[in-house]
């Protein structure tokens, strides 16, 4: 029965545009749009201690993820980005999540490509699955369950999660309950987005792009407070709800690609913003790092010295490839890291000058002020201690509903 369901999506999926009967009310197309998304990066050691670098053997590894946007049929983006050698996935669920890793059983779908219930991603591809017939609300969870029999190499993954993924020996792939999975860590793995189909036209999705700010350094684990979740909230309460996608990375850079933190914002911006099915609008949020790192604060990374006018000479980049796209595109001011290691003359003299460009340019369409709004009112150069996590850098859950407060709605494509 699950395979002819398999069929069924597929094929409704599937069919053109232009299909229909004669008549004033032809039935619309299908339009994909991604619900959830993260940004892929390489194995490494850089900020917390997972499985990317000595990969799987024989094991199901078990992912939770909270889409911010529902739809009629799903299906689940994976990739072996940064592998070396192909990633064999003997199989592969779906369903909706229960509590603590365990599943709703009734909703449990195999996920196939092709059909097939067993495939693999070539070194350096991505995949998207066949539609699996699961329906989603607007922020709903949702599990996706790989079974990788075959020993897999190092793990394409993305490291900071604030989420915990469940890990097992043995196919797992749908146990309705999570006894078996007795390892966790809080990194995700393979998985970069989940898609739905639902008539045309759909509500378009919004990229916020960044780094450890967006990605949600700072906030609740396993709570779903980072800003993009809580923007997808807000939108959700005010009745508009639509997908809204966390591309950001802890420690990534506008200008510099990094083995530790990840392609740099100029090179991984096609394929974490433009190639996302059902993007209208992006957010960019970055900068932070290549101004703190400029003065050789770091542990894990190459200190290369950037300028306020090769930001903005990237982020000129970034607006014309977006309106390119066809994007509407929203510039964040960088919030304050005043106390932090970052934090020094030059890289405050920085910070403010690129802030000044965003504000006065003219350039983006328009502007998310989010350093007016996390600012200390007694001291502008570091954060409100209402929003600081505690290391004078990142915000706090209280920090990040303020940020997604800032976005003015109507900017929204």
């Amino acid at each position: 029965m699950r395979t002819v369901r398999a069929v069924v999506a597929l094929l409704l999926v599937l069919l053109p545009a232009t299909i229909g009967t004669a008549g004033a009310n032809p039935p619309k197309p299908f339009v994909w749009t991604t619900v959830w998304a993260t940004s892929a990066h390489q194995p490494s050691k850089a900020f917390v201690a997972n499985w990317a670098e000595s990969g799987f053997t024989n094991h199901t590894v078990r992912q939770v993820v909270r889409v911010s946007d529902g739809g009629l049929t799903t299906r689940v983006r994976l990739t072996n980005r940064y592998g070396t050698t192909p990633l064999a996935v003997a199989g592969a669920t779906i369903a909706r999540s229960a509590a603590d890793g365990a599943i709703d059983p009734d909703s449990v779908q195999n996920l196939t490509v092709g059909l097939a219930p067993s495939f693999r991603i070539a070194p350096g591809a991505d995949l998207v699955t066949d539609p699996a017939m699961l329906s989603l609300a607007p922020l709903e969870s949702v599990t996706i369950t790989l079974y990788l029999a075959e020993p897999t190499g190092p793990a394409t993954q993305h490291a900071q999660s604030f989420a915990t993924t469940y890990r097992a020996n043995g196919d797992h792939r749908a146990d309705a309950t999570a006894a078996a999975f007795t390892e966790t860590s809080q990194s995700w793995y393979y998985l970069t987005g989940v898609e739905v189909a639902n008539v045309a036209p759909p509500r378009s999705a919004l990229v916020a792009f960044g780094d450890s700010i967006t990605e949600g350094v700072g906030s609740t684990r396993n709570s779903d407070n980072r800003y993009p979740d809580e923007l997808a909230e807000r939108l959700a309460a005010a009745g508009i709800p639509r997908a809204v996608l966390n591309e950001g990375i802890g420690g990534n850079r506008v200008t510099v690609d990094s083995s530790w933190l990840g392609d740099s914002a100029r090179t991984r911006f096609r394929h974490d913003v433009l190639d996302q099915p059902g993007v209208g609008t992006v957010i960019i949020l970055e900068g932070t790092n290549d101004i703190g790192l400029s003065s050789g604060v770091t542990a894990v990374d190459t200190v290369v010295d950037v300028s306020p006018e090769q930001l903005i000479t990237t982020y000129r980049d970034l607006i014309a490839q977006a309106r390119a796209a066809g994007l509407r595109v929203l510039g964040a001011t960088l919030p304050p890291f005043g106390d932090s290691p970052y934090f020094n003359d030059a890289a405050e003299n920085k910070r403010l000058a690129v802030n000044e460009w965003i504000r006065t340019a003219g350039e983006y369409d328009s502007i998310v002020d989010l350093d007016a709004a996390l600012a200390d009112p007694t001291d502008p150069h570091r954060l409100a201690p209402a929003y600081d996590s505690g290391d004078h850098l990142h915000p706090n859950d209280a920090g990040y509903r303020t940020m997604a407060a800032t976005v003015d709605l109507t900017d929204i494509r």
